[in-house]
């Protein structure tokens, strides 16, 4: 039988803590949620893989690294909302739901979306739910919130979600242009977001936030 506990602790001291990742929350967050019930049952032994897990249809699971220093960058508090789009079955809402007093999880497929939920309550993530909707909307009737955060590469950013964003707020993105991908966080105030860069990252870019899409709303 495998040993996922193991494997968890592997995946901690060989991808996460040597990324200068080191908060605690972070780091016990990452060695209590089960990835591996996380991802479809045929890719299990793959689940703490250095690298994306591909889903099929453009989705995948962001590599823990970079899962990791997202968080580690937003620095969620446990009294602050999150809103998690595109997280497929919710890996990254579970280990968030360990830091912030709530996650919003969203996804468009009414299936994928019921099996997150499942999932998520066996992981006790009793502060996570489930909205079922476009990515690019975001959960409006949940927010605002105090961090965003995108699991998967985009191109733009609709307006819609950004209105979701509380003030002084910080959202987290895979900015992807051909080959090249880097995650930048933005920080609101008032109506206007400022980005930052922060690292090197790779995803496939969501259909939700490709340029075509964005600006055929």
């Amino acid at each position: 039988m495998t040993d996922f506990a193991a494997r968890r602790r592997t995946m901690v001291d060989t991808q996460i803590r040597p990324s200068d990742v080191t908060k605690f929350p972070i780091i016990d967050a990452m060695l209590t949620v089960k990835r591996e019930n996380f991802v479809p049952d045929a890719q299990r032994e793959a689940a703490y893989v250095e690298g994306l897990i591909e889903l099929g249809d453009g989705r995948c699971m962001l590599e823990p690294r970079t899962l990791a220093k997202m968080l580690d960058i937003l620095n969620i508090s446990n009294d602050e909302s999150v809103l998690d789009i595109a997280p497929t079955l919710g890996y990254s809402t579970a280990v968030a739901a360990r830091m912030a007093q709530l996650v919003v999880a969203v996804e468009e497929d009414e299936n994928l979306a019921a099996e997150s939920q499942s999932i998520l309550m066996e992981a006790e993530a009793d502060n996570a739910i489930v909205h079922v909707g476009p990515l690019e909307q975001g959960a409006p009737e949940h927010g605002p919130y105090d961090v965003i955060m995108v699991q998967g590469g985009v191109e733009q950013v609709p307006d819609a979600l950004i209105a979701q964003l509380k003030d002084q707020g910080r959202i987290a993105c895979l900015f992807v242009q051909g080959a090249l991908g880097i995650v930048r966080i933005g920080h609101k105030s008032g109506d206007r977001v400022t980005w930052r860069d922060a690292f090197n990252a790779n995803a496939p870019i969501l259909q939700a936030f490709s340029t075509d899409r964005v600006f055929s709303l």
